[in-house]
């Protein structure tokens, strides 16, 4: 019984003929320095059949850049007697740092909005995962300020027909990424979709991280906290008490 099982399942992968993914990306790890500007991203790969042959049938990609997720309080503002000041909140619990989808071609164009939902297809499928009891609308009205905020931050993009197809077989996308990024470990998941359906997907990983003196702050700020905020305490106060000798002298 067993080895006819084993036989059937033998068949059954000799059969298959969904494409393979074969990802990589430009940089494996993004150095953060003193002066660090951002850099840009070039993830490509190609599309082979279960042979190691071109797929040689028609396809789309989407390409999905994410940073390490991290909890997030929004607060919304409103006027009070001509002031601004903290009104409603909202707490989510795995916002990505950073987001950018990049994609052969418009994605209603090629899947469902459920398909795009499920695989984060966009700014607008991003799953926040809020906390506590909140209202529908409400909800939806704070992750729209959340994503126009990360936007504007350049932190959050996305660039339908972004990813160049060569032949059916290569493909290649240029993500940028800008100044202010976290530091982590990034995911740059690629999806091979056909008729609507995703039938591939693949994983690289991108390590962002801080070298040099902006390392040695960091960490210090992490492991050391105590004595990180004594320290810069005692830095103001210093800088402060030779600010005023300075202009006493004057």
């Amino acid at each position: 019984m067993r080895a006819l099982l084993l036989l059937l399942f033998a068949f059954a992968l000799m059969g298959q003929r969904d494409p393979i993914l074969v990802p990589e990306v430009s940089q494996h790890e993004v150095q953060v320095r003193q002066g660090f500007t951002g850099t840009e991203l070039l993830l490509f790969g190609a599309v082979l059949d279960p042979q190691g042959r071109a797929a040689g049938s028609d396809y789309d990609i989407v390409v999905v850049l994410k940073g390490p997720s991290e909890p997030v309080r929004l607060r919304e503002k409103e006027r009070f007697v001509g002031v601004w000041v903290n009104a409603a909140t909202s707490d989510f619990r795995s916002v990505p740092s950073y987001f950018a989808v990049a994609s052969s071609q418009p994605i209603d164009a090629i899947v469902d909005e459920k398909t795009a939902a499920i695989y984060e297809f966009g700014t607008d499928y991003i799953q926040l995962s809020p906390s506590g009891v909140i209202d529908p609308e409400e909800q939806a009205r704070f992750k729209s300020g959340l994503v126009d905020l990360k936007t504007r931050q350049q932190l959050y993009k996305q660039d339908f027909g972004g990813v160049q197809i060569s032949e059916q077989v290569l493909y290649q996308s240029r993500i940028s990424l800008p100044s202010n990024v976290s530091t982590g470990t990034y995911t740059a998941e690629t999806f091979a979709v056909r008729d609507g359906r995703v039938i591939a997907s693949a994983l690289a990983e991108v390590e962002v991280k801080k070298v040099g003196f902006e390392r040695i702050v960091a960490v210090y700020s992490q492991e050391w906290a105590l004595v990180y905020g004594l320290l810069a305490v005692a830095l103001s106060v210093g800088m402060g008490w030779a600010a005023g000798r300075l202009f006493a002298l004057i």
